[in-house]
């Protein structure tokens, strides 16, 4: 997670004010592994990206991800994994994604409503009125 372009800009503000205050839980990144496979073991998929660690160099970025391997910190909130797995979700081996678009808010927001347990009405109304647009049926991209 970078914080550059205009449309993760966008969507980092909202991350800040509805996603951050919601989950104030950190995981080390030790026990990120066994998370990530888990979420991917709960969404019926299998062969899930890598916990890698984040390269020194990074200095800003928070963490990031391909459908392959995911790069994080010696620490990280559970949101910001969730926000990785979703760009991982949306993503394919081949390098192709969605971005911050459409798709990948959608499963974002579907990756906070069943693993961080956080409201989908408040969350989807809150997109809305800051006006992210969401896909609200999203599929990984790895599945056509």
């Amino acid at each position: 997670m970078s914080r550059g372009d205009t449309a993760a800009r966008r969507l980092y503000a909202w991350e800040d004010a509805e996603v951050a205050p919601r989950d104030l839980s950190r995981v080390p990144f030790a026990q990120l592994q066994a998370l990530v496979d888990h979420v991917w073991a709960a969404e019926g998929l299998r062969f899930p990206p890598r916990i890698r660690p984040l390269p020194r160099q990074a200095r800003a970025t928070v963490a990031r991800a391909t459908r392959l391997a995911i790069e994080a910190p010696a620490e990280l909130p559970t949101w910001v994994l969730l926000h990785e797995l979703a760009h991982s979700l949306t993503s394919t081996a081949e390098g192709t994604n969605d971005g911050h678009g459409p798709r990948f808010v959608g499963m974002y927001l579907h990756l906070l409503v069943h693993h961080a347990r956080m409201p989908r009405e408040a969350l989807a109304a809150s997109l809305e009125a800051a006006g992210i647009p969401f896909d609200p049926a999203p599929r990984p991209a790895f599945f056509g």
